[in-house]
């Protein structure tokens, strides 16, 4: 058995160009991403999958391993596959390359959940305690069932306070719902099917991948983090980013 971590980190990002190369503490955030990926005790290989020659120069610069793949594939999936063309690799683990503070015990947490069981894909979240990330667009939301099953991911609050009395939510530590944290892990032949379907209706609604695999029929297991990721969505995260890895 033999996993593969593999970071898709695109230069040409919308929000933030240039973004895995965007400095974070005097160095450019992918190489905290790769230093992030060796302390997986679970992982076999690390690779960068980039259309970019800087990313590929940064991550060589580091030790790591990095692939060029075609700047026009449409997501980071595509170009993770893309780069494990004729490598081995029984798991894949999808570390974004905005992730730089991903926690190692939910790697290996997810990493069990997907071996133990039936799931196609294994990814992870933490309870939403603040109802300002809970509302925030930029907080991607899951929602449960039985077993961890992800039902659902929405940019969106869900699932909805309509019903809950203020009582309840202005209680101390109140549960709004659970943030989806930046991280895939999937079966290899997941990774290929997830590849070969075209954009779902709701994907393309909500601006969210994943929503591909479940309207196909695919199954995603979500455990608990004991602890948060550190990504990099928007400008306003950077500070924070930089604030936890000096923490390191």
């Amino acid at each position: 058995m033999k996993t593969v971590c593999v970071s898709p980190a695109r230069f040409g990002s919308q929000r933030l160009p240039g973004k895995p190369m965007m400095p974070l503490r005097g160095r450019p955030m992918i190489e905290w991403v790769i230093e992030a990926a060796r302390k997986f005790t679970v992982v076999d290989e690390i690779l960068v999958a980039t259309d970019h020659e800087k990313i590929v120069a940064a991550a060589r610069e580091v030790g790591a391993e990095a692939v060029l793949t075609d700047p026009e594939l449409p997501s980071g999936t595509d170009r993770i596959h893309a780069a494990m063309h004729g490598r081995e690799g029984d798991v894949i683990i999808n570390l974004q390359g905005d992730e730089p503070g991903m926690p190692g015990e939910t790697v290996t947490r997810a990493h069990a959940a997907l071996l133990a069981g039936g799931a196609d894909v294994a990814t992870a979240c933490v309870p939403i305690y603040h109802r300002e990330d809970f509302e925030s667009p930029n907080v991607v939301k899951v929602v449960r069932g039985e077993g961890d099953r992800a039902l659902y991911f929405s940019r969106a609050p869900i699932p909805s306070l309509a019903r809950r009395s203020a009582e309840e939510l202005g209680a101390p530590g109140a549960l709004f719902g659970h943030k989806h944290l930046g991280l895939y892990l999937y079966r290899r032949d997941a990774l290929t099917r997830f590849c070969t379907l075209p954009p779902s209706k709701l994907e393309q609604t909500e601006k969210l991948e994943q929503l591909r695999m479940l309207e196909n029929g695919m199954t995603i297991v979500c455990v608990t983090s004991a602890s948060d990721s550190v990504g990099v969505d928007v400008a306003e995260d950077v500070k924070r980013a930089e604030d936890f890895l000096g923490r390191l």
